[in-house]
């Protein structure tokens, strides 16, 4: 997120400016015309800011709907090491996955790791439990393999009709 905090300090020192403006101007048409325009460029600032959002990961850590993301499948899972640990997760009665971005752990890394890999050998597919529990050790497994589905049961035969 190389441009987004400057973003976000160009918004702020605009909306600054125009409360300043709102509240010094006594009817000045210049300083009422100046707050138009500086609320005319925070709009835009914003939209911008927002445009720069769409499809970034998002921070585990301000992730608001903690409960949601408890028992998510991954969808797909990208690490750089040293930087961060990329997931693309589907929660749990939501329409639409939703991307995130986890700091870089070697312990979190190996246990992502070691799912996939049983999930590839399992022909399942990796879950991760509750992504935000702050009592989670270095030890617990963040990630695991959905286990394999019991192969149903044959259907009885029955005996071949009479002629």
């Amino acid at each position: 997120m190389d441009i987004l905090p400057y973003i976000y300090v160009v918004t702020v020192a605009i909306a600054a400016a125009l409360a300043a403006l709102t509240i010094w101007s006594q009817g000045a048409p210049v300083l009422k015309s100046s707050a138009l325009v500086l609320a005319g460029l925070l709009m835009a600032t914003g939209y911008v800011g927002f445009l720069e959002l769409l499809g970034r990961p998002k921070a585990a850590e301000v992730e608001w709907a903690k409960k949601s993301l408890e028992d998510s499948a991954v969808i797909a899972a990208r690490m750089y090491e040293g930087k961060a640990i990329y997931l693309w997760l589907e929660p749990e009665g939501m329409d639409e996955p939703r991307a995130y971005a986890l700091p870089w752990s070697m312990p979190i890394a190996r246990s992502l790791h070691q799912a996939m890999q049983q999930a590839e050998e399992n022909g399942t597919a990796v879950r991760i439990r509750a992504l935000l529990e702050s009592n989670q050790t270095s030890d617990e497994l963040l990630f695991y393999a959905e286990p394999q589905q019991p192969i149903p049961p044959k259907a009885a035969l029955a005996p071949p009709a009479a002629p």
